[in-house]
C-alpha cells in the first residue's frame, strides 16, 4: 500500500474523529469505531512525518531546509495535541484527571494577566537573577582555579555533593535565610546552577588542543593570551552546554522552591494553590507558560551558540 494512501487514510480518520467527538463527549466509549480510527491516525501521522523528513533531506536550499526542520517538530506537536484532544473528549476523561488542550488554551487566554504576573515573579526575578549570578560565579571561579590543582580537587567533590542534595532540602533553608520573596528562590537557583557551570567550564578549559598550546608557547604567549586565544574558544561548547542545562534547571528549581513559601504570586504558588482547588486547567496553563519560557530560553541560547561556535565541527556538521 502506498505511503500517500496511508497518509490520506490517516487524514480521513482524523476528520472523522473530530466530527464524531464534536457533538457529545464520551462518543468513543459508546462507539467502537475508535478502534479503527486511532490506529489509522497514528499510521498516517507516522508516514506523514517520515515524508516530511525525507523532503528536508532532499532539499538543497538552506532556508527551505530550516523551514522543514522547524515544521517537523511543529507538526509532531500538533498531532500529539489533536490526539490528546480526541482521547479526552472521546472517552469523557474527567477534567480533574486531564483537561483537554482546548480547555487549557481557553484558560491560558482568559487568565493571561494572572499568568503574566506569575511569570514576572518567577522567571523575570528569581530565575533570571539566579541564573546570571550562578552561571557567572561558576565561570569566574573556574577561571580562578584553572591553574590550581588542589582547589580543583577540593571544590569538585563538594560540587558532586551539592548536586545530589534535593531541592526540597535546600529550599526551606533558603526561605529562612532570605525571606519569602523572590530572593530566596534566586538563592536556590544560584546553588543549582553554580556547580554545573564550574564543572563544564573546567572541562572545557582542559580540552584545549596541545598543538595550539605549544604553538602559542613557541611565540612566547602569556597566560592571558593562552586563555583568550586557545582555552576559552575550546571551552565555548562546554560553557554553552552548561548554560542550556542551567536554563531548565533554574526554572525547575525556582518553581519547586515556591512550594515552600512565597508571596501570593508565582508559578509554583499558582500550581500548588490550584491543585488544592482541583482547578487543573489553570495548573496546566501554568505548566504551559513554564514550558514555553524554558523552550524559548534554550532556543535562544542554542542560536547564540551557533553564532559563536560556527567553527566547531559539531556546528558545521549540523549547519
Amino acid at each position: 500500500m502506498s505511503h500517500w494512501l496511508l497518509i490520506a487514510l490517516g487524514g480521513w480518520a482524523l476528520l472523522m474523529s473530530l466530527w464524531i467527538t464534536a457533538g457529545e463527549p464520551g462518543t468513543y466509549s459508546r462507539q467502537p469505531l475508535w478502534i479503527a480510527l486511532v490506529p489509522l491516525m497514528l499510521i498516517g501521522g507516522w508516514f506523514a512525518m517520515d515524508a516530511l523528513t525525507a523532503l528536508g533531506e532532499s532539499l538543497n536550499s538552506k532556508p527551505a531546509i530550516r523551514a522543514v526542520n522547524l515544521a517537523i517538530p511543529a507538526v509532531f506537536a500538533a498531532l500529539i495535541l489533536v490526539l490528546w484532544q480526541l482521547i479526552v473528549t472521546g472517552f469523557a476523561v474527567p477534567q480533574v484527571l486531564l483537561p483537554a488542550p482546548s480547555t487549557i488554551g481557553v484558560t491560558f487566554i482568559t487568565e493571561l494577566q494572572t499568568l503574566a504576573q506569575d511569570f514576572a515573579q518567577t522567571w523575570l526575578k528569581a530565575v533570571l537573577a539566579g541564573w546570571i549570578i550562578g552561571c557567572g560565579s561558576g565561570f569566574a571561579v573556574a577561571l580562578l582555579i584553572d591553574r590550581s590543582p588542589f582547589l580543583q580537587k577540593g571544590l569538585l567533590p563538594i560540587g558532586n555533593i551539592m548536586s545530589s542534595i534535593p531541592i526540597v532540602g535546600i529550599a526551606p533553608i533558603m526561605v529562612m535565610w532570605f525571606g519569602f520573596d523572590w530572593q530566596s528562590k534566586a538563592a536556590v537557583v544560584v546553588i543549582m546552577t553554580f556547580f554545573p557551570m564550574l564543572v563544564n567550564t573546567l572541562a572545557g578549559l582542559h580540552a584545549s588542543d596541545n598543538l595550539h598550546l605549544n604553538l602559542l608557547h613557541t611565540y612566547a604567549g602569556n597566560r592571558r593570551q593562552t586563555l583568550w586565544y586557545v582555552q576559552l574558544p575550546a571551552a565555548l561548547p562546554f560553557i554553552f552546554n552548561a548554560l542550556k542545562l542551567n536554563s531548565t534547571l533554574a526554572l525547575i528549581g525556582a518553581i519547586v522552591a515556591e512550594f515552600f513559601g512565597t508571596p501570593i504570586v508565582g508559578m509554583g504558588f499558582r500550581i500548588s494553590t490550584e491543585v488544592g482547588r482541583m482547578n487543573m486547567d489553570m495548573v496546566w496553563a501554568t505548566i504551559l507558560v513554564a514550558a514555553l519560557a524554558g523552550s524559548i530560553s534554550y532556543g535562544l541560547l542554542a542560536l547564540l551558540e551557533r553564532r559563536l561556535t560556527f567553527w566547531h565541527p559539531s556546528t558545521r556538521a549540523n549547519g
